[in-house]
């Protein structure tokens, strides 16, 4: 089950066996949810250069060219070779790289800047979307991985815990939100809301500290949607609340309850409820709706832009309406690497992400917020130069303390490459005189501490300055994974597209 029919399942390989293991991606991964796209020229040529360097720097420290991709002079490597192919847009010096000391250092310098993620996935152990773990059965098979060779694969063993290693050990987040998506079928929930809510007690009781947020879903129109909401308030307490305007994005054959955001009748009594209970912030995912969806889809088309964002949110000043990806349209195929970057060089705008971001001045508003979960990771890893153009237009748009920092992991592996490629990335003089886009500064910069967590932290009520995350549980069991030595797999999980 999935938006993949088996036709285009079978066309793909498992990311974890045919991905290479670089720090940074070097191809789109899809999760079940679209088909990706097969790699580029650019991007071999960017692998082949991490590669290259890898063996080159790797000699020169002892190290064979696996574990030398697991140091922070790895990750910077792999952004030296992406300069080397797309342009100067990272901050990463051939000196850095070559030296493992010199790139610890830096790291060791940021590894305490707080980091919020939003926008965070896993999935439940008796799901139907199977695709993930028989593409982990394959590795095994395949002899890749050892570990798993002869091993039924649970989601379990697939998802929760690389979720807790790679958010809280492999990466500098301190602070996760668990999010998921409905489907019509109840069985193709990703995670039910009292799995999100279990989750969230289980992480937090584990840390003995606030380290784990999570949303309730709301599906406006499905049957006992609104008990569902009382339900929720009553017993979950959810942190937020996020929905779908295309009703099932997961089935879409089956959606047959996609809704607006402006709806007076069906969706203002939602507003009304959790306003009423204390609530102040509506998640939305939007965009990730190329044309080729559109021709399977085209009913929902009209769902997944922004038009209704607006009047919501001039009728809704006392709620924070947060755009899931921004809504940029451009994933999977022909996908950023062609029509999406086209599209900006032809006319300075991309679809619908800059419609977002006319939106505080078209209608007077300032209650609305773009989050970065996919489209910061497929646009760093497809074409660099639309990532940074998306991140210049969201703030000169919205204002950079109205973007927040969302990976959409785990589809794409552990998140630090994402943290380091917003740390490291700067938006070309070029681009900035052109459009009038603002610098984004440096990683601890006032710019991008705001958009890793600052302003997130405000609008869940987070207390940086006496939050415990720097000497709870989770800080002790960091600080020996460290000590014994990091062991980040760099892997990706899902599907990508053979050459």
């Amino acid at each position: 089950m999935g938006m993949l029919s088996d036709e285009e399942r079978a066309r793909l390989i498992p990311a974890e066996l045919a991905a290479s293991a670089t720090p940074v991606p070097t191809q789109v991964v899809s999760s079940d949810e679209f088909l990706p796209i097969p790699q580029t020229e650019r991007q071999k040529k960017v692998e082949a250069r991490m590669n290259a360097l890898a063996d080159e720097y790797g000699k020169k420290n002892g190290l064979p060219r696996r574990r030398f991709f697991q140091t922070a002079a790895g990750m910077a490597t792999a952004f030296v070779a992406m300069n080397e192919v797309y342009g100067p847009l990272y901050g990463a010096s051939p000196a850095e790289a070559k030296s493992v000391d010199l790139a610890q250092a830096r790291a060791d310098g940021l590894k305490d800047q707080f980091i919020m993620d939003v926008h965070t996935h896993f999935l439940r152990d008796d799901t139907r979307l199977e695709g993930f773990a028989r593409g982990r059965e394959a590795v095994g098979k395949a002899g890749w991985n050892p570990a798993l060779a002869g091993k039924p694969q649970t989601l379990d063993d697939l998802k929760y815990p690389n979720w807790f290693k790679e958010i809280y050990l492999d990466s500098d987040t301190k602070v996760a939100l668990i999010s998921g998506s409905p489907s019509e079928d109840p069985r193709d929930w990703f995670l039910t809301n009292d799995m999100k809510l279990d989750a969230r007690t289980r992480v937090n009781q584990a840390a003995g500290s606030r380290r784990c947020l999570s949303h309730a879903i709301f599906t406006p129109g499905y049957p006992g949607w609104m008990d569902e909401v009382d339900r929720a308030i009553a017993t979950l307490k959810p942190d937020s609340w996020k929905g779908y305007t295309v009703g099932d994005n997961t089935n879409k054959d089956l959606s047959t309850h996609p809704w607006r955001m402006d709806d007076e009748k069906l969706v203002y009594p939602f507003y009304e409820k959790i306003v009423k209970a204390g609530y102040d912030i509506v998640c939305v995912h939007k965009g990730l709706y190329p044309p080729s969806t559109e021709q399977r889809w085209p009913n929902l088309t009209g769902y997944a832009t922004v038009d209704d964002v607006g009047k919501a949110a001039k009728d809704w000043p006392q709620i924070r309406f947060v755009i899931y990806h921004s809504a940029f349209r451009w994933t999977g195929a022909p996908g950023a690497a062609t029509d999406g970057y086209v599209q900006f060089e032809k006319t300075g705008r991309v679809e619908w992400t800059s419609d977002l971001a006319d939106i505080p001045a078209k209608y007077g508003v300032s209650n609305v917020y773009g989050d970065l979960g996919q489209i910061f990771a497929q646009t760093t890893v497809v074409e660099p130069r639309l990532s940074a153009a998306l991140m210049g237009m969201l703030i000169k748009g919205l204002g950079a303390d109205h973007v927040v920092w969302g990976t959409d992991a785990l589809w794409t592996g552990a998140p630090q490459w994402q943290i380091e490629g917003l740390r490291r990335l700067e938006i070309p003089e070029d681009m900035r005189k052109k459009y009038g886009f603002a610098a984004l500064g440096p990683a601890d910069g006032p710019v991008k501490r705001a958009i890793f967590g600052e302003t997130s932290a405000k609008m869940y009520r987070y207390e940086i300055k006496k939050a415990a995350w720097r000497d709870d549980r989770f800080a002790a069991i960091k600080s020996d994974y460290e000590r014994r030595g990091r062991d980040p797999s760099n892997l990706r999980y899902g599907f990508v597209a053979p050459s």
